[in-house]
C-alpha cells in the first residue's frame, strides 16, 4: 500500500464510523450517572389547572433531598425552612426562568427572587405544590409522587455569618418508575 492510499483509507473508514455512529440509534439505557431525558412538557405558557392535573395522580416516587449548599467557607442550612415542590408544566418553567433565570437550578439571594415576582407569569399553583419542612439535618422529603418532572424550592440562611445574605435554591428534579431520586442542592 502506498502512504498516500494509506491515508485515503483511513479517511474513508474514520467517515464510515461517523456515518455509521449517527445512523445507528442508541440502544439500551443511558450510561450510569447520565441525567433521563426531559419529559415532553405539554400545555399553554399561559396558567392552567388542567395542566397541573398529572401531579395529583398517586405515584411510587420519593425526592430524598439534602442542602449542602455554601458559598466559600460560609455553610448555610435550611432546617426548620418550608421546601416546596411544583410540578412542571409550560406556565412554571416560565415562571422559573422569570424568577431564578433558569428552569433547571439557581441560587440567588431571596430579596432578588422576591422582586422578581411581579414580572413573573400570573397564576396560582398553590393547590398543586406539595410542602415539607427541612430538618435540622438540611434533609427533607417527599414520597407518593407519580413519574415526572418538578421544581424543589427552599430558602436557606447562613450559618456563622450575619453579612451573607438568605439564598433561594431552585433544581428541577425528574421522577419515574417508582424509585427514590437522591436531589442535592
Amino acid at each position: 500500500m502506498t502512504p498516500g492510499s494509506s491515508a485515503r483509507l483511513a479517511a474513508a473508514l474514520t467517515l464510515a464510523t461517523l456515518v455509521t455512529a449517527c445512523a445507528t440509534p442508541s440502544l439500551g439505557p443511558p450510561p450510569p450517572g447520565a441525567p433521563p431525558p426531559p419529559p415532553v412538557v405539554r400545555g399553554s405558557a399561559n396558567f392552567s389547572a388542567a395542566d397541573f392535573a398529572w401531579s395529583q395522580r398517586a405515584g411510587g416516587n420519593i425526592i430524598a433531598g439534602r442542602v449542602t449548599y455554601r458559598q466559600g467557607p460560609t455553610r448555610f442550612t435550611c432546617a426548620g425552612s418550608s421546601v416546596v415542590l411544583t410540578p412542571e408544566t409550560a406556565w412554571a418553567i416560565r415562571r422559573m426562568e422569570a424568577l431564578y433565570g433558569s428552569a433547571e437550578r439557581a441560587a440567588l439571594p431571596s430579596d432578588e427572587v422576591r422582586a422578581r415576582t411581579p414580572h413573573a407569569p400570573p397564576g396560582d399553583a398553590g393547590p398543586f405544590v406539595k410542602r415539607t419542612s427541612c430538618d435540622d439535618a438540611d434533609q427533607f422529603a417527599f414520597g407518593g409522587l407519580p413519574d415526572g418532572a418538578w421544581y424543589a424550592i427552599t430558602v436557606v440562611r447562613p450559618v456563622g455569618n450575619a453579612r451573607a445574605p438568605n439564598m433561594a435554591l431552585m433544581k428541577r428534579v425528574v421522577v419515574r418508575g417508582g424509585r427514590t431520586a437522591p436531589l442535592v442542592m
